[in-house]
């Protein structure tokens, strides 16, 4: 059916908010993947910025990143343009040969997609063929749920939500896991009322979906994903172990 790299976290070089540096490069194994999974020799990458609320300054840096791997040219998809139409918006979509979608606020984000039909102008990228990826709010997407810290842009509150994704991999997700433990707890509130499995990611591991088979890749040795779920009143976090080889997602997808 299609190709999916949803990444739990990880930075990619931005500037520190200090202005005193940059973050490091930490993604780079799992981005490189990206690339190779287009089969394409010099591929083109298309940047949706919509949950970072269009950030000019988060594409030069998605820019810089992925043009280094080897991408052939990295576009931008501003949804705030009014002017582009939707048959436009399409067109772009189907035309690349990859998408990454960047973090921020999921709940707004699926809102304006919802809005537009960028919906299922991407469920159409999925299947045919085009390498649909992307990085916490750009990772919770392609689930059926994610587990999203939205309500911190519009409120103080830190409480996550449980936000719908386009379901393509049906399972809720969780990103950051490891990085932000406050996650931990909400994920367990929020699987309680949840019949699905969870994909918890740490930052700097993906899951990594071709067709109807799945691995787990990693940039970094101490990343992690789990499984978690609740089964007759007892919570299961369980280990998914980083692999070469790909596995039937079906079975990651059920208790």
């Amino acid at each position: 059916m299609g190709k999916i790299i949803a990444i739990g976290g990880g930075e990619m070089g931005r500037p520190k908010e200090d202005g005193k540096g940059r973050y490091p490069v930490e993604t780079t194994l799992i981005d490189t993947e990206i690339l190779q999974l287009t089969n394409k020799k010099s591929p083109t990458l298309l940047f949706i910025p919509t949950a970072s609320y269009d950030s000019q300054n988060y594409y030069q840096v998605v820019k810089k990143h992925f043009t280094k791997l080897g991408f052939s040219s990295v576009t931008p998809l501003y949804l705030s343009d009014k002017s582009l139409t939707k048959k436009q918006i399409e067109k772009i979509i189907l035309s690349h040969d990859a998408i990454y979608v960047g973090g921020g606020d999921t709940l707004r984000m699926m809102n304006i997609w919802r809005k537009i039909g960028v919906d299922r102008m991407l469920k159409q990228a999925y299947e045919q063929g085009i390498v649909l990826s992307g990085l916490s709010a750009g990772s919770i997407c392609w689930f059926g749920y994610g587990n999203s810290d939205s309500r911190k842009f519009s409120s103080d509150s830190d409480r996550l939500i449980k936000v719908t994704g386009l379901g393509l991999i049906d399972a809720l997700h969780c990103p950051h896991y490891g990085a932000e433990p406050h996650r931990q707890a909400d994920l367990k509130r929020m699987m309680k009322t949840t019949s699905k499995i969870a994909i918890a990611l740490d930052n700097c591991a993906a899951l990594e979906v071709v067709d109807n088979t799945y691995r787990i890749i990693k940039s970094k040795p101490n990343a992690k994903a789990r499984k978690i779920y609740w089964e007759k009143g007892k919570y299961f976090v369980e280990d998914i172990l980083a692999s070469k080889s790909f596995s039937d997602i079906s079975k990651l997808t059920q208790k």
